[in-house]
């Protein structure tokens, strides 16, 4: 209630250079609407067609390009690509799954995954590990066993008698097992007879034949082919490592570094706001007193923030791009050349000034909101994603600790498009705003309790 008390009195004393902090949004409808739509064609083509889904180097060169061209920053419009990705794949994985004999059957025949996956347009990963599912047996039977010593194969690449019971049923393959197999395919699978169902080892001969053709042996020596089979990693093995690596969004890799950069932006936000003097408690902080559904941040008391409100219009000027607009924000414009030191100080006065004229700061524009918390997204704010993922769990804070903000470090959607939760839930994106306003009156920036003085040079207290 003391916020509230302070917000009427705070509009008309807040300094000019406090309304520049404003949120990395896109731009406008169209703009939005052209860069998903680009993301969404370029999915849906074929697999051939479009080799930037089974090539990390080609994905990236794609993505730097259409960047320039959607005035989107590269991690933004790579966030927003997965995002469309997950969406399309959670639409059509039901169709690749219903036909997984026909992709088994492709395998055993001699068909690479990595060309398999590129026929169905599917990931080459998710394509591994189906394959994986349906041909991989658990060896010995206990899923921590492998890692065991490889079995002997005779020339017809059945396993001996004297070294395995050939009488014991083949155990499907557990989960983790998979996890294991795709994260390590050459620990895991790298020996034929202890990780493939026995009825499929004939696809040994089939995909490698080629390469150890390549080596020196004779494509009418099955001897010499097994001789050599049994000193090099399996087929299997080789080929979801080949998938694995080709995957350009999924994948073990892509999973621990997707984690490790949600990690990094919650200890930044934690830095933020220790820097800002704001008092919190952590998620971890959290779960030890035995709470559930813990936002990252809950705030120790609650704070004030002035947003744009959902219905105001995004002004953008002719000459400031959003990427110039974003470092303003920070204060800085980073210069290419020493000897433009001037010219850059001149761009970002005329900048600033631009702001100030076209009212950014009209109390018509912006409102006042009080959050209790602070969820972190490493992600790019779509509206699918946003509204179908992470407002309902949002929504879950707002029950429970009351409002609260979500920070999309990557930027995000148009606000006019983007569920609010009626009101309880703050979308801000890039970064944490510039200051909040705290319950005593005072304002609290990057460098704790702010020092404000008026147009006039004079100190004012809070408000």
């Amino acid at each position: 209630h003391k916020l509230i008390r302070l917000f009427s009195s705070s509009n008309s004393t807040l300094p000019t250079h406090l309304y520049l902090s404003r949120s990395r949004e896109m731009q406008n409808n169209d703009s939005y609407d052209a860069a998903l739509s680009w993301c969404r064609q370029t999915i849906s083509r074929s697999g051939h067609d479009n080799m930037m889904l089974f090539s990390p180097k080609q994905y990236h060169e794609e993505i730097d390009a259409a960047s320039a061209k959607f005035d989107l920053p590269v991690e933004a419009l790579h966030s927003l690509f997965r995002n469309a990705h997950v969406a399309h794949l959670k639409r059509t994985s039901h169709q690749i799954k219903s036909q997984t004999s026909r992709h088994v059957q492709n395998y055993l025949n001699g068909m690479s995954i990595l060309n398999i996956s590129k026929k169905c347009n599917y990931p080459p990963s998710m394509m591994a590990r189906l394959i994986i599912e349906n041909i991989a047996m658990m060896p010995g039977g206990d899923e921590n066993d492998a890692n065991k010593k490889c079995q002997s194969t005779d020339a017809e690449g059945e396993t001996n008698a004297s070294t395995m019971n050939t009488n014991a049923k083949p155990i499907p393959p557990s989960r983790k097992f998979v996890t294991e197999a795709v994260r390590s395919p050459e620990k895991i699978l790298g020996c034929a007879s202890d990780c493939i169902i026995p009825q499929y080892l004939f696809s040994e001969k089939r995909g490698k034949r080629t390469q150890l053709e390549g080596r020196g042996v004779g494509s009418n020596d099955d001897r010499q082919f097994d001789e050599v089979r049994e000193r090099t990693i399996s087929r299997l093995a080789l080929e979801v490592k080949e998938a694995v690596n080709s995957d350009p969004m999924h994948g073990p890799r892509h999973d621990r570094e997707r984690h490790n950069i949600g990690m990094e932006y919650e200890l930044l936000l934690e830095k933020r706001l220790r820097s800002m003097d704001i008092p919190f408690e952590t998620e971890a902080d959290l779960r030890a007193r035995g709470t559930a559904r813990t936002p990252d941040i809950l705030l120790s008391c609650p704070v004030g923030l002035r947003v744009r409100r959902k219905d105001a219009p995004i002004v953008q000027t002719s000459t400031t791009s959003a990427a110039e607009i974003a470092n303003i924000d920070k204060g800085t414009i980073i210069s290419s050349s020493v000897g433009e030191n001037t010219k850059q100080e001149k761009k970002i006065n005329n900048l600033r000034e631009e702001l100030r004229n076209i009212n950014y700061h009209d109390d018509e524009f912006y409102e006042w909101k009080i959050i209790c918390w602070i969820d972190s997204k490493a992600l790019y704010g779509d509206i699918e994603t946003h509204n179908n993922s992470v407002l309902p769990q949002v929504e879950t804070y707002v029950h429970r600790f009351g409002p609260g903000m979500v920070l999309y470090w990557f930027g995000h959607a148009p606000l006019s498009r983007l569920g609010d939760g009626h009101g309880d839930v703050v979308i801000y994106g890039g970064d944490l705003p510039d200051f909040f306003l705290m319950p005593t009156g005072d304002f609290h920036g990057r460098n704790g309790k702010l020092s404000i003085e008026d147009d006039d040079g004079d100190d004012e207290v809070g408000t």
